[in-house]
């Protein structure tokens, strides 16, 4: 099997006699790369890491590449709002409102998730398929920890139970990050719904597993058979060119009174925390003429 160790990937397979559905994945790199982007504290690293991890599943099953998900906890904890979005071509991005937010560990010695996300709110995905109509699911949050919100919201909102295991594990920046996912595929018995709520006991510490024995380590205690593997990454949709047409959107004369009243104009990418800096010189050459 090839290796992939310098991007993220999700492995996807059939077990047990093809009765579950099996998701792995390794998002260190993606979830690294978000943290270091938004210069998240370690509890925050860990909430948003999870949340990227389960959007890039949720992105897995997109039909095409221009598809895309878009997921938000609303929960009321430290960090506010978390909100994560991703496409079929498996990029995703994301953001929580209070980067800087940080809580004491849980008594378990553990990062305090729950608190930071929150518990009274809702976990809204939003799945827009390119046919001009999204879906949208909403349900209510359990723990905040995000895993188990998770597999509350594909029972509730999309009938699949979803037995799921996320994990950051932080240290000098993020370390390791990943996810698990077996999914019952229909008709499978209670023998195998039994066997998955056993199997996912062995995994409450899922980011430590991960920086041990690596994802093709953990995918050979379910199968030998080789896996279809994808690779992941955190990338947006933002662009300089992109900006410019929102400026020239704006017109000249709004973009020039901006400009006028802040000495520069300057657009900023929440979902990868990148600044867009304009001054006399790019709007001249924007509309044309000097400015």
């Amino acid at each position: 099997m090839e290796l992939h160790m310098q991007e993220s990937v999700i492995y996807k397979t059939l077990i047990w006699d093809d009765t579950v559905s099996l998701a792995l994945l390794d998002t260190t790199h993606a979830v690294r790369e978000a943290a270091l982007r938004h210069r998240l504290t370690p509890v925050a690293a860990a909430a948003l890491g999870r949340t990227l991890t389960a959007t890039a599943y949720l992105c897995s099953w997109l039909k095409s590449e221009e598809s895309g998900i878009a997921v938000t906890f609303d929960g009321g904890g430290a960090g506010g709002k978390i909100f994560a979005a991703g496409d079929g071509a498996l990029r995703i991005r994301g953001f929580c409102e209070h980067p800087e937010a940080d809580l004491p560990p849980r008594a378990d010695g553990k990062l305090d998730v729950g608190n930071f996300t929150g518990k009274s709110g809702t976990l809204t995905v939003v799945r827009d398929d390119g046919e001009g109509i999204p879906i949208v699911g909403t349900s209510e949050l359990i723990s905040g920890e995000i895993a188990e919100d998770f597999s509350a919201y594909f029972l509730t909102s999309e009938q699949r139970p979803t037995a799921i295991a996320l994990g950051v594990k932080y240290g000098d920046g993020v370390i390791s990050a990943g996810g698990l996912f077996l999914q019952p595929l229909p008709g499978a018995g209670e023998d195998t719904l039994s066997r998955i709520e056993e199997t996912m006991r062995g995994y409450t510490s899922f980011s430590d597993l991960l920086m041990k024995e690596g994802a093709e380590g953990i995918l050979g205690r379910f199968t030998e058979e080789a896996p279809s593997v994808r690779p992941v990454r955190f990338a947006c949709r933002c662009s300089r060119e992109r900006v410019m047409d929102l400026l020239r959107s704006l017109g000249r004369e709004e973009a020039e009174a901006i400009l006028r009243e802040e000495g520069e104009i300057r657009v900023h990418c929440h979902e990868c925390n990148t600044d867009y800096l304009f001054g006399a010189e790019d709007l001249g050459a924007l509309f044309g003429d000097k400015t």
